[in-house]
């Protein structure tokens, strides 16, 4: 049956995508869900991969038959490789996450039958197993930084680095990995200090995006 000139239902098109688009989602929720988010916590980024993933596979699948694979494949990759949001560049390893999410996506929509099943399956499993490998067994904490305006400008002297380290331990109850001077305004007797930190260990909560903000407001401060 058909409407307009368009088959109203190719069923086993209609079933190809239906299996694909359940397999893609899996493998990108296991990714995002199952190994990012526990270490991250970043709902916003959770939210946007399954989104671009979802967004990416059905676009790849439905435009398939238009004979504009690999062209395709590499604009969506130029494309999304340059996103930046208006407010902040994406941390390195949010883009990443980023990057695997969309080359999975385009590899589920875009496997033709050249491509087995088996072959398919094992790319997505290599992925996930690398990523799962990096994150929980190598054990590759993500160093998180906060950017704070210092008023004992007699401790940001390099002799003086030991005590900076323990007075800015004591005032933000965080356990600090170390310690980077940035600019310095003697006239305000203040400086701009780099504090680096697991935030996993120290449970901190606040996101890298509202210490962004932060630290604009405060770009002019000093």
């Amino acid at each position: 049956m058909e409407l307009f000139g368009i088959q109203i239902i190719d069923i086993p098109d209609f079933l190809e995508l239906i299996l694909r688009f359940g397999f893609n989602l899996l493998v990108v929720m296991i990714l995002v869900r199952v190994l990012y988010y526990p270490i991250a916590k970043r709902k916003d980024y959770l939210f946007t991969y399954i989104m671009v993933g979802t967004a990416v596979f059905l676009l790849c699948f439905l435009l398939e038959n238009v004979k504009l694979q690999l062209g395709l494949a590499l604009g969506l990759f130029a494309i999304f490789g340059i996103i930046r949001y208006r407010t902040n560049a994406i941390p390195i390893k949010e883009m990443t996450y980023l990057f695997i999410v969309i080359g999975i996506s385009v590899i589920n929509a875009l496997a033709n039958k050249k491509v087995s099943y088996t072959e398919l399956i094992f790319t997505n499993l290599a992925v996930v197993a690398v990523t799962f490998s990096l994150e929980k067994l190598w054990l590759l904490k993500h160093e998180s930084r906060k950017t704070i305006i210092y008023e004992k400008i007699d401790l940001i002297k390099p002799e003086n680095y030991q005590k900076l380290h323990a007075d800015l331990e004591k005032r933000t109850g965080l356990k600090i990995n170390r310690v980077e001077v940035g600019r310095i305004n003697f006239l305000r007797d203040a400086a701009r200090v780099i504090i680096y930190y697991f935030a996993r260990e120290n449970r901190v909560n606040i996101s890298d995006e509202e210490d962004s903000l932060i630290d604009n407001r405060n770009s002019n401060d000093v």
